[in-house]
């Protein structure tokens, strides 16, 4: 397996589509908005083998002192690889300075996100005004 970690935003919808189709994510019922959001992100980490994407994160920042990351998703075939572990390292090394990462997690991403270096933050409790049907 030789799987490439890239920052390109030459990434077509139907990629897109598909690796969002593959994890079940309800965000695939919003192609534009999907695509918009993620061109326009702070920054876009992708995983390839080859041609075809394997994997994509996202970070939405200020640039200087607060991320969030709203999706990390790799395609099912590849989970258990490292491959979001690597998108992860990607993230660290441009944001690894910063005052506050934050992320929301569920289910058994809570697990993967632990063993990347994120924890419960105290005492807080994530809110939202949620339009998906996954959770």
């Amino acid at each position: 397996m030789n799987i490439k970690i890239s920052e390109t935003r030459d990434i077509s919808i139907e990629q897109v589509l598909e690796l969002y189709n593959a994890n079940k994510w309800s965000a695939v019922e919003k192609p534009t908005e999907l695509r918009n959001g993620l061109l326009n992100s702070h920054s876009l980490i992708s995983a390839w083998d080859r041609n075809k994407l394997i994997g994509l994160g996202n970070a939405i920042s200020d640039g200087h002192l607060v991320v969030y990351y709203p999706h990390l998703l790799v395609h099912p075939n590849y989970q258990g690889r490292g491959i979001g572990h690597m998108i992860s390292n990607k993230f660290q090394e441009k944001y690894k300075d910063f005052h506050m990462q934050m992320l929301t997690a569920d289910g058994k991403a809570i697990d993967f996100y632990k063993k990347v270096g994120f924890e419960k933050a105290g005492e807080t409790m994530p809110m939202w005004i949620y339009k998906g049907n996954e959770h």
